[in-house]
């Protein structure tokens, strides 16, 4: 139990009467206590419980003796809720359990063998139990609630990563979320079961696993993720968070903020016949995602070739070389190593194939599984020790303000002091949630949700950044950036309008000057100033933003210094700040 729960100082001081004696016995009985136990995990598929006494008494006496018959007996002890509580709590728990094992589906062994050791009794309470289960899912609220179970003190802290599911429009990035969820025992199954009834019901019953991070109800009637869906598991070493970004053109903004958080990128690619051309022509989001995902300052791709399963497809070795083949000269132009950092699978995310357990249908693959393989990564580095720097991504008020945003570097604390940039206002941090686990102190790469004290949720804006007061991060309008013109069709003069999105914040720019161009094999510069850019090439611009915005150049701190340009719904060219450019007053 967290000491946090228990009563006051102040009572522990007044001591009892009786108190002194029962106090002496404790170190003792403390001593004994094992501290490193297994959390309890209640089993529910236990035989129903019937006190002994009922079961020898229906034993030895006839029913005549005016004994209770043992069917009815059992009844008895069945409507004794706590008896009975106790129980089906525990059934769920075991069903999990033995699902995860995967041996058959539905854990049908596990659970069956237990259930007949309770006698006849016990399927009259298997009917009553269904039923029971059916009344309570109806009753059950929609959000899936992520177990975590509480790590024992001394566990070594795993790390954090942030993967962001990107690509084209229905190519599975929230099945496969789900699926994953499902696999790593966060979403229960009976969740799951019922999405998919009420799936059937819409005649969608291919989209019940994306309901479990598509939660809200446009996104499930459409099948479209909008919002940044978030969600956690843990492997053996880490600890993840699935940030499930939307793949539809537009609402590309909100996938750039979900990017800008990540560490790594899968980016899901359809090889269902038409579904990989159109993702990957022109218009297509998956050379887009794989671009901002880059900008974003996403080192590491994994790149899941889904709809594995699909009819068309049947886990061939060519439709999957096909795919390779055409994605790695686009991502190596936009700057991932082919060898490095980037990493080819074959999966389906409707069935699970190949995320946690290698497939019998594709023999060509080696690797491993996804799960497995995104545990075996190696280590990011951070440095805990630098300055705070938390951009904020979204806030809302909950009993004072809270913000949600990823630690970029430093490490934050309770009650610790912290000033709000641009405004800089000085706040205090009252409470500090890591993936909704409260703790007190958290380290870079972690996704937290901060409760502030000594600023109004208005006065904050998704995109400001909290940072040490000893060491401000930098704000201003205006600076000079290295920017590549991706796709626009006309060309770029000064006084050119866009949008601009560093870090989690959005602001419209201006370029005020082209400075130079720089050339791409040499990085050679020109020595006369352009009089405007056109697609695929790369120049120094001065940019100018309409408000104050918090930056960083590249060089001190990338994650703060890279940057997208979009207008008209399109991405037109990705840069990073070299200098920023004091403010004449």
């Amino acid at each position: 139990m967290d000491p946090r729960d228990t009563a006051p100082d102040s009572w522990e001081l007044e001591e009892d009467a009786e108190a002194p004696a029962a106090a002496a016995g404790l170190p003792t009985a403390f001593a004994a206590l094992n501290v490193n136990a297994k959390p309890f995990v209640p089993n529910v598929n236990a035989p129903v419980f019937v006190p002994s006494f009922l079961q020898t008494s229906a034993a030895e006496m006839p029913a005549s003796d005016g004994a209770p018959d043992p069917v009815a007996s059992m009844e008895v002890a069945e409507t004794a809720a706590p008896v009975e509580n106790g129980g089906t709590e525990a059934d769920m728990t075991t069903e999990e359990e033995t699902w995860e094992q995967k041996e058959e589906p539905g854990g049908g062994g596990g659970g069956g063998g237990q259930e007949e050791v309770g006698g006849g009794g016990a399927c009259e309470e298997g009917a009553a139990r269904k039923e029971d289960e059916e009344m309570m899912e109806e009753e059950e609220e929609e959000m899936p609630v992520p177990k975590v179970a509480p790590a024992p003190p001394d566990a070594p802290k795993k790390e954090h990563v942030n993967v962001v599911f990107i690509g084209h429009v229905d190519a599975g990035k929230s099945t496969i979320g789900g699926q994953i969820m499902y696999l790593t025992g966060m979403v229960d199954k009976r969740t799951l079961e019922k999405y998919e009834r009420e799936a059937k019901e819409k005649n969608r019953e291919t989209w019940y696993l994306s309901w479990a991070l598509d939660t809200n109800q446009e996104e499930r009637d459409k099948g479209k993720t909008v919002e940044v869906g978030r969600a956690y598991f843990e492997t053996e070493k880490k600890h993840f968070t699935i940030l499930d970004a939307p793949g539809h053109k537009s609402f590309v903004p909100n996938m750039i903020g979900g990017a800008s958080q990540a560490d790594l990128a899968v980016l899901v690619i359809s090889a269902r016949k038409g579904e990989f051309e159109t993702g990957f022509e022109k218009g297509g989001q998956t050379r887009e995602h794989a671009m901002l995902a880059k900008t974003a300052g996403v080192k590491h791709l994994i790149v899941l070739i889904n709809k594995m399963d699909d009819p068309t497809v049947n886990w061939s070795l060519e439709r999957y070389e096909e795919c390779k083949e055409k994605l790695v000269p686009f991502l190596k132009k936009v700057g991932f190593n082919p060898k490095k950092d980037i990493h080819f699978m074959p999966c389906s995310g409707l069935t699970g194939a190949n995320l946690k357990d290698p497939v019998p249908e594709c023999p060509w693959y080696t690797g491993l599984p996804f799960i497995s393989h995104l545990d075996s990564l190696p280590n990011f580095t951070r440095s805990s020790d630098g300055p705070v720097r938390l951009p904020i991504v979204d806030k809302y008020k909950d009993m004072g303000t809270v913000i949600l945003g990823k630690l970029e570097s430093g490490s934050i604390s309770k009650a610790q002091q912290l000033v709000m940039m641009p405004n800089r206002h000085t706040v205090e941090v009252l409470s500090l949630l890591s993936d909704d686990v409260e703790t007190d102190d958290a380290g870079p790469g972690e996704n937290l949700k901060l409760r502030l004290k000594g600023i109004e949720e208005e006065e904050i804006l998704p995109g400001f950044i909290l940072c040490s007061p000893d060491n401000l991060c930098h704000s201003g309008r205006t600076f000079d950036a290295q920017i590549v013109i991706i796709e626009h069709k006309s060309i770029i003069c000064p006084g050119y309008n866009a949008v601009l999105h560093i870090h989690t914040c959005i602001e419209e720019v201006q370029i005020t000057a082209l400075i130079c161009l720089v050339d791409k094999k040499t990085g050679e510069k020109s020595k006369t100033r352009p009089r405007f850019v056109k697609q695929d090439q790369v120049c120094i611009a001065r940019l100018r933003a309409a408000g104050v915005i918090c930056l960083e150049t590249f060089k001190d701190f990338p994650q703060m210094g890279r940057f997208t340009l979009r207008d008209e719904g399109k991405t037109i060219a990705i840069g990073k700040v070299l200098k920023l450019v004091p403010e004449k007053d």
